[in-house]
């Protein structure tokens, strides 16, 4: 296929997709806002460990372990270890679905804020293909593929959000909200991959690095929900509170 006929493919399925989240302006935070049920997940999966599973030892990854015995300095066995590897492959395709279909809200406006929501929605869709990565590889199978998609899905996604924060125009509390899990995760995640936790321990940094971004993706969705843009005044233009 030219590159003539694929810009001319990439057009109409763009089209097509403004079309249909003109059509469910809904559907794109409902899915951003499903994310919630990576917590419930993560309660369902912890709660049968035996010794109990620990938010300071224990990694999150550690949930998704499928082999019983000593990891990374603690015991690890996770016997519903499938619902949470599971779980992870759920919350990158929310990232990843959530962001093409909200991205369609600001690809009008001035240029630099599309630039902005494309740079930024990319970064969040590279980050739920992240963590689709560490769904398939537990971080005790093939180690470099999990910390690869960890990477993807706390490091990019985090830099996505803080991208999206400086670039369009929102509430000042919502911007302010991603300024900060946008510095503090990532600062977070470097500690984490430093082996640093200043007495949080390993799965207390790690959550600091997480789970800010899912609590945006909730956050992010309820906005967007009553924030709908009428088709003439796209959102990118208007800040709305």
């Amino acid at each position: 296929m030219s590159p003539v006929s694929m810009r001319s493919v990439a057009r109409r399925m763009s089209a097509r997709t403004r079309t249909f989240t003109d059509r469910y302006p809904w559907l794109g935070p409902t899915v951003f806002m499903l994310s919630a049920l990576y917590f419930v997940a993560q309660i369902a999966v912890g709660w049968v460990w035996n010794p109990p599973y620990s938010l300071i030892r224990n990694t999150i990854s550690d949930l998704g372990n499928t082999a019983c015995g000593r990891y990374g300095g603690s015991y690890v066995c996770s016997p519903r270890h499938a619902l949470m590897n599971a779980a992870f492959i759920f919350l990158g395709l929310v990232m990843a679905v959530g962001s093409l279909l909200i991205y369609q809200e600001f690809t009008e406006g001035k240029r630099l804020q599309r630039l902005a929501a494309l740079v930024g929605f990319v970064g969040l869709t590279l980050g739920g293909i992240g963590a689709i990565i560490v769904g398939l590889f537990p971080e005790n199978t093939i180690s470099v593929m999990h910390i690869l998609g960890a990477a993807l899905a706390i490091g990019v996604g985090n830099i996505g959000v803080l991208i999206l924060g400086l670039g369009l125009s929102l509430p000042e509390g919502l911007r302010n909200f991603m300024f900060f899990i946008g510095i503090v995760s990532t600062t977070a995640l470097i500690l984490f991959a430093c082996h640093r936790d200043f007495g949080i321990g390993a799965g207390g940094m790690e959550r600091v690095a997480a789970y800010p971004q899912t609590f945006w993706l909730i956050r992010f969705g309820f906005y967007m929900s009553s924030n709908h843009p009428a088709k003439s005044h796209p959102l990118g233009t208007v800040d709305s509170s």
